[in-house]
């Protein structure tokens, strides 16, 4: 229509049924298209028409990994950035160390967009101390030059430090730029308001929040807590980035855990991350965005996943130099979360599911270990 709208003309020109003589509104001609194979990219598909989603073939594309865009920083945007900033081949050469502080501190994407500019703003300041040079310099950017050149880094990775406290855990999102680390935390007040729930959570995420209540509820005996831990309380639970909407089903686990930990005042481990949807018996069923999940995961530095076991296919995906540097624990009820990300001394055994979880090192010596820390035979 006259408002351009690119969804409505891109509906008629992919409808098999009238695109072998398509109308261009604007110029009033025939076009026939029946013959034309349409490329198209988005970003993100939830701003799509259905009806124009149903008639794609959806194809999506992962995000780089921190060696991709290593591999890609140092082979084609740093030798493109030297040349637009005036430099000599050769000048303002970067360390491999210098590119990932710049990749994890300055920079959470998919893509290389932003690397790039980064490096543009450290190389401009190469060349102004090559300028203010009275003899030769050759200056080598290492990690220490780029929070001088950069400033203050705009990304932490404080996992570790937020975890400490009991009813903290980290989970795993997916988000159309790639994975990235989910915290949720949990608070029990002493009054009868049930359950609250804020962060901008979605239906979906609500009501994995209120069945994660539920079976903690059921659970208490087994957790070796008091029947009456929660009679006249309410529990908080709070994903924090309050400004970001966040839904989804796979932060079941971490909601269980954070209950039970605020619960029993045992912190969550800080190097543990988990995903992962619960039901009310406490079976943890598979999810998506598995590979990403992961990468996130350890670009936050974490060293121990915790996944469904039905999405042990998955992990075929994640690059092998990343599976190698984590452990991958494979569950099929909570009650096997808890025994790991708690670190229970005892473990935790719900009514009626004896389920043993099987922790995967896919890198190493070929062997796994349980979550008790004894040897399990491939």
């Amino acid at each position: 229509d006259w408002r351009g709208d690119p969804a409505s003309a891109l509906l008629e020109v992919l409808d098999p049924q009238q695109n072998h003589a398509f109308r261009d509104h604007y110029l009033d001609v025939d076009f026939d298209l029946s013959e034309v194979f349409f490329i198209c990219t988005a970003n993100t598909l939830s701003t799509i028409p259905p009806a124009l989603r149903d008639r794609m073939e959806v194809i999506e594309i992962d995000g780089y990994t921190e060696y991709e865009k290593l591999r890609i920083a140092q082979e084609y945007l740093v030798p493109r950035q030297v040349r637009v900033n005036g430099l000599k081949p050769g000048e303002g050469a970067f360390e491999d160390e210098a590119i990932r502080a710049i990749i994890r501190d300055y920079t959470r994407e998919a893509g290389v967009r932003n690397l790039e500019r980064e490096i543009g703003r450290a190389l401009r300041k190469v060349a102004t101390h090559i300028a203010r040079c009275q003899a030769e310099c050759d200056l080598v950017v290492d990690a220490g030059r780029v929070r001088e050149y950069l400033g203050k880094p705009r990304y932490r990775d404080d996992a570790l430090l937020r975890t400490e406290l009991p009813g903290v855990v980290t989970g795993l999102a997916w988000t159309p730029t790639g994975g990235e680390v989910l915290f949720v935390e949990a608070r029990v007040m002493a009054d009868r308001g049930g359950l609250i729930l804020t962060g901008q959570l979605g239906d979906v995420m609500k009501e994995s929040a209120r069945i994660a209540l539920s079976y903690v509820q059921g659970e208490l005996g087994h957790l070796g807590l008091p029947e009456d831990a929660l009679t006249d309380r309410s529990v908080h639970l709070h994903v924090p980035a309050g400004a970001i909407p966040k839904d989804g089903p796979s932060a079941g686990v971490a909601l269980v855990t954070a209950v039970a930990s605020v619960l029993s005042q045992q912190p969550a481990r800080g190097d543990v991350a988990m995903t992962g949807e619960v039901t009310l018996q406490g079976q943890v069923l598979p999810i998506g965005g598995i590979k990403q999940k992961v990468l996130a995961a350890h670009r936050h530095g974490l060293k121990t996943v915790i996944l469904p076991r039905a999405n042990e296919i998955d992990l075929d995906e994640v690059p092998e130099e990343i599976r190698n540097e984590l452990t991958f624990v494979l569950v099929e009820h909570v009650s096997e979360v808890l025994d790991v990300a708690l670190a229970r001394s005892v473990p935790f055994q719900a009514e009626s599911q004896q389920l043993d979880a099987e922790e995967l090192s896919l890198g190493g010596n070929g062997r796994s270990r349980s979550p008790s820390g004894a040897p399990v035979h491939d």
